[in-house]
C-alpha cells in the first residue's frame, strides 16, 4: 500500500510538471506570436510615414533610436481611453525594447480611432529615459507639426521634448498637429 502511495504521489508530481511545461511553452509561443505581431505593426507604420515623408528614412536610420506604436482609441460622449503596444529600436546596440501605452481623453465627442506614432530620440540620453522612466504627455494639449518646407528631415514632426521628434499617422495620413491628452508610455514586462 505505501508503494502504491508513492507511485501515486510521483505520478501527479509527474503530471503538474508536464502540465506547467506545457503552459510555459504556451505563454512562451504567445509572447514570441505578440512580439512578431508588434515588429509588423511598426515596420507598416515606417514604411507608411516613408510614403508621405520620404526624409524620415533619414532621420530614424541616423537618430540614436526611434520607438513606433500602434494605438486604438474610443471615445464616448465626455470621456475616452486608448490603448496601444509598440517597440523601441536603439540604433545603435539594435535591442529591442517592447512597450504599452494608455491613455485618457477628455470632451466631447464620438468615434473610434487607430493613430500610429512614430518616436525620433536623437540622443542616446533621451532614448535611454524614454525607456527606463517611460513618458506622459499631460492632460491636455496639442502640438503642432512642423509646417511643409520648414524643418528639414523632421517635417511633419512635432518636438515634443529636447532630441525628441514625434510623426503620428492617422486614418487620413499625416497628422499637422499631434494630439497629446493624457498618455503614458512604458515598459511592457510580459514582452521584455
Amino acid at each position: 500500500m505505501r508503494n502504491f502511495s508513492r507511485i501515486i504521489q510521483a505520478t501527479l508530481v509527474a503530471l503538474l510538471m508536464v502540465l506547467s511545461l506545457g503552459a510555459r511553452a504556451q505563454d512562451e509561443a504567445s509572447i514570441i506570436q505578440s512580439r512578431h505581431e508588434i515588429r509588423e505593426a511598426a515596420q507598416d507604420a515606417l514604411s507608411t510615414l516613408y510614403e508621405f515623408q520620404p526624409a524620415a528614412r533619414y532621420a530614424v536610420e541616423h537618430a540614436a533610436g526611434y520607438a513606433v506604436f500602434s494605438t486604438f482609441g474610443i471615445k464616448l460622449l465626455f470621456a475616452g481611453g486608448q490603448q496601444g503596444k509598440g517597440v523601441v529600436f536603439n540604433n545603435r546596440t539594435h535591442r529591442q525594447t517592447f512597450m504599452k501605452m494608455v491613455g485618457v481623453q477628455a470632451g466631447l465627442g464620438f468615434g473610434v480611432a487607430k493613430t500610429r506614432l512614430i518616436f525620433i530620440f536623437e540622443t542616446a540620453s533621451a532614448l535611454q529615459s524614454f525607456i527606463n522612466q517611460g513618458w506622459e504627455f499631460g492632460a491636455t494639449g496639442s502640438l503642432a507639426a512642423a509646417a511643409n518646407g520648414q524643418g528639414g528631415m523632421f517635417t511633419g514632426a512635432a518636438s515634443v521634448a529636447p532630441g525628441v521628434f514625434v510623426y503620428q499617422i492617422t486614418e487620413t495620413g499625416l497628422a499637422a498637429q499631434i494630439t497629446a491628452t493624457g498618455q503614458k508610455f512604458f515598459k511592457d514586462d510580459a514582452l521584455n
